[in-house]
């Protein structure tokens, strides 16, 4: 996709919806972690939610690989192993409802 000239890689269009909701709230559980390290100058807290970050882009596959090189298996093994990464993670307890 293409927006104010600058490539951005769009979410797979074939992670189911509701694994793809489920990323996109560890996504922004994760980017307020980061804020919240940033705010509060805590440099391995920071790092940590720059990790969650990156896993769930990969998950997403807006980082990594690009979806399109990948088969169909390698896709949903993709969201599916980052999803359960990230469902496992206790700093990401909101993201589940908890």
């Amino acid at each position: 996709m293409i927006i104010n000239g600058r490539r951005w890689r769009a979410t797979d269009p074939d992670v189911p919806e509701d694994a793809a909701a489920r990323l996109r709230s560890h996504l922004r559980a994760a980017r307020r972690a980061v804020a919240t390290a940033r705010r509060a100058q805590d440099t391995a807290a920071e790092r940590a939610a720059r990790a969650r970050v990156h896993a769930a882009k990969v998950a997403l596959g807006e980082r990594g690989t690009p979806w399109w090189d990948q088969q169909e298996t390698e896709r949903r093994a993709r969201w599916s192993e980052g999803l359960a990464a990230l469902d496992g993670r206790p700093d990401d307890r909101d993201a589940r409802g908890a």
